[in-house]
């Protein structure tokens, strides 16, 4: 078997009013989750534990984030959550405040057995 990534979304979130890296991390954790559906494992009897989900967190003040509050976000799987440099911060001269802007990669492994599928011929 080799792992294999059945699954790639993207999202972006924020948090306007109090610089709080984790909150607008988590925020693109769910825009992301929000587009997805993965219905493989009711379908197929395969237990969610075995899928291994890959989290890259991207802010401009990376060791602000709070890897652990942002697995916890992940609903099913085993979450292994990386930040890096990148998002935005827009700064507001007229306000004073920085409005945090994070994204988020989120991608499903899943070791497969090859063997065990075919294609069929119609």
């Amino acid at each position: 078997m080799s792992e294999q990534r059945i699954i790639l979304e993207m999202g972006t979130g924020n948090d306007l009013y109090g610089m709080d890296y984790t909150k607008a991390a988590c925020r693109a954790v769910h825009d992301a989750l929000h587009h997805s559906s993965i219905v493989m494992f009711q379908s197929l009897g395969i237990d969610h534990h075995q899928m291994r989900v890959e989290v890259t967190i991207a802010v401009q003040e990376p060791d602000a984030v709070d890897t652990d509050v942002v697995a916890r976000e992940l609903p099913r799987g085993r979450a292994e959550v990386t930040v890096v440099q990148g998002g935005l911060n827009v700064h507001d001269e007229a306000s004073g405040q920085t409005h945090v802007i994070a994204s988020a990669a989120i991608a499903a492994m899943l070791d497969i057995d090859h063997d065990a599928w075919q294609l069929c011929q119609s």
